[in-house]
């Protein structure tokens, strides 16, 4: 049974280390990160606490995000060994075109859970793990937060779940929270799925035109690689095609006249201090603007006027003087988060009757009162109401939303109302406005946009000025091996090479010693490897092997090892079955240009068991995959077949 005791918002009632949130994984804090990447896992979890009776290792830190009211989240980090689960692929490898990489021994799991993920772990008996044999709560949806590194430090981020999904978090926090994490640990390359929406929009469509990347671009995520067939070239040119499209060419291609796009672009031409003439400037004021707006959504003022209007049957000053007793009751709490049973006996003592404190109750939840903001949630574990008090008197001073909300003489939810109106009408499907084909090409660019979804952030880049050479006692050496494919012909393989591995030795070592400190450092790290005996040196002219290493290498050369895993091993391992991309899979030939699985829905040929994009054959994702599926090629070559008498 996963040991942790979480109520609501409180501090976690066990021993421990509370660490800042805001200030985890920077050198330092808690440890101060510096050799490679599984080096840097194992150094911060020694600052950690291992969770008890669990099937598979699991280390969890407390994280306080704020003091006033008190908000803390869990971080858990989860051991997932290769061995020890049914299907050692990884599919998130594949998608983004690092199919081609070895298995790794073990996973690490960063996950930041929701309420309901570290309720439903507690409710957990016995053995925690499901038919796969992963942990529960690595399977479960909804995190605020869940990101997975392979022991060679590649890694992907698998969700992000900020305030609008009912976290405790901003989106732009969890981000700046796992960059650090990256960082810290000195992470090799990190991917991403951008799939992010808001109101019913694309994100990377909206961030694309607005500001010619993604927003997961900040944190310095790129491209990585299109869906469909989609380069690199092409995406870009989509969003440079979107973003230059002249505003008074789409105006005058509406056949509509009353419809309500020029009314949008003259509204936002109005309220800006520059000149809108493109899509791209439309959205990129259009996002800032939102930025700059108030959220006018769960923060309301409370005003004893507005609870008469419904038929209340006490008066306004008796209203006001039990709104005055609940708030007061709050502020003693010291800003933590209480049951509704609580705020409501404190109260008893000064206001008796019952009936008026349940009523006000019901009414303060998300209300400001004077400089304070009570605040009202649901705790997904104990389902019992609770709440809490935020002091707002820095947050919005001299009633700042309401300055801005005169100012721009809109409000966030009318600029959202008019970004999804252009959003549908002009990216999606401009048919129903348009009288002719001419506008025609932005939803086919778009489509390209929307696409491409897999972006990657180098973080090696940011280390490689930063590499140790050693010190006067050790020396540090860049490593990686060619590994031959087992059979009477033995050819190296350069295609599976793994990346270079920091690999540290005396400074007096020799090259036989090296040898056996790279079979032990590469076996360590991936799972086809586990019997790897080093053969030769690939770039180096050596002749006996009990020679210095600094008589024939140079500091700071890399080194590139041949070598094969051991013929004796019981269990033989093709190379294609060492990979990360799964060789069962099948074979991909679609017609937009894609080899490899991407991720999207494919169907298989029943004749040729080729796999192809659904799209790509015109089968509608509302419709269901047929049971029997022939290819347009074997279709056409069953008519061509002779018909018998």
């Amino acid at each position: 049974m996963l040991n942790v005791d979480v109520n609501g918002n409180n501090k976690r009632k066990r021993c421990g280390r509370v660490f800042r949130f805001k200030n985890f994984a920077e050198p330092g804090y808690p440890v101060m990160f510096g050799g490679p990447f599984r080096e840097n896992v194992n150094a911060l979890l020694q600052y950690a606490n291992l969770e008890s009776d669990l099937s598979m290792p699991m280390w969890s830190f407390q994280l306080e995000v704020h003091q006033q009211p008190p908000l803390h989240v869990l971080l858990f980090v989860i051991e997932e060994a290769t061995e020890a689960v049914v299907n050692r692929h990884c599919k998130h490898c594949q998608y983004v075109g690092w199919g081609k990489h070895l298995i790794c021994n073990k996973k690490y799991h960063f996950v930041l859970p929701s309420k309901e993920g570290v309720g439903s772990c507690r409710k957990c008996e016995g053995c925690c793990r499901d038919n796969n044999g992963k942990s529960k709560l690595i399977e479960l949806q909804g995190h605020m937060m869940h990101g997975v590194f392979h022991s060679n430090g590649f890694g992907h981020l698998l969700c992000v779940n900020g305030l609008e999904m009912g976290s405790n978090l901003a989106g732009n926090q969890i981000m700046d929270f796992w960059n650090r994490l990256c960082k810290g640990l000195q992470a090799r390359k990190v991917s991403l799925n951008d799939i992010s929406q808001k109101k019913g929009m694309e994100l990377r469509l909206v961030n694309g035109i607005g500001y010619s990347e993604s927003w997961f671009s900040r944190w310095g995520y790129k491209f990585g690689r299109g869906s469909f067939g989609v380069t690199q070239s092409m995406y870009q040119k989509a969003i440079e095609a979107i973003r230059s499209m002249p505003l008074y060419l789409i105006t005058h291609h509406i056949t509509n006249s009353n419809h309500a796009i020029p009314l949008i672009f003259s509204r936002y031409q109005t309220l800006s201090d520059q000149s809108l003439l493109t899509l791209g400037d439309l959205f990129s004021y259009m996002l800032d603007l939102k930025s700059r707006l108030p959220p006018e959504t769960s923060i309301a003022s409370y005003t004893t006027t507005a609870l008469l209007e419904t038929n209340c049957r006490w008066s306004p000053k008796r209203i006001e003087m039990a709104t005055r007793v609940i708030v007061e009751a709050l502020k003693k709490t010291e800003f933590r988060w209480v049951s509704r049973q609580q705020v409501r006996d404190a109260a008893r003592a000064y206001i008796g009757d019952t009936g008026l404190l349940d009523f006000v109750l019901k009414s303060l939840g998300n209300h400001v009162v004077g400089n304070y903001l009570v605040r009202r949630s649901l705790n997904p574990v104990t389902k019992v109401l609770e709440y809490c008090l935020e002091d707002i008197s820095k947050v919005y001073p001299c009633n700042e939303s309401l300055v801005m909300s005169n100012k721009y003489k809109i409000t966030r939810t009318q600029l959202m109302k008019d970004m999804l109106y252009l959003y549908k009408y002009i990216l999606i499907d401009p048919k129903p406005i348009m009288g002719s084909e001419f506008l025609s090409a932005i939803p086919l660019a778009a489509r390209i946009i929307l696409d491409t979804k897999y972006f990657i952030r180098d973080y090696w880049e940011d280390f490689s000025h930063q590499v140790h050479l050693g010190s006067e006692e050790k020396l540090n050496l860049y490593c990686t091996i060619l590994l031959r494919n087992d059979g009477d012909e033995y050819q190296l393989n350069k295609a599976f090479m793994p990346p270079d591995e920091c690999v540290t030795v005396k400074r007096n070592a020799t090259v036989n010693e090296l040898k056996v400190e790279v079979e032990r450092r590469f076996r360590e790290i991936y799972w086809g490897l586990r019997s790897f005996v080093v053969e030769s040196v690939e770039n180096l002219s050596v002749n006996n092997g009990n020679e210095m290493v600094l008589g024939v290498m140079k500091v700071g050369e890399k080194v590139v090892f041949e070598g094969r895993c051991d013929r004796n091993m019981k269990e033989k391992i093709n190379i294609e079955e060492m990979c990360e991309g799964d060789p069962n899979s099948g074979t991909v030939d679609c017609s937009c240009g894609t080899m490899e699985e991407d991720g999207e829905r494919m169907v298989c040929c029943d004749i040729c068991e080729i796999w192809q994009h659904t799209r790509c054959v015109r089968i509608p994702n509302d419709q269901d995959i047929p049971h029997i599926f022939l290819c347009k090629k074997c279709e056409q070559e069953i008519v061509l077949l002779p018909s018998f008498p």
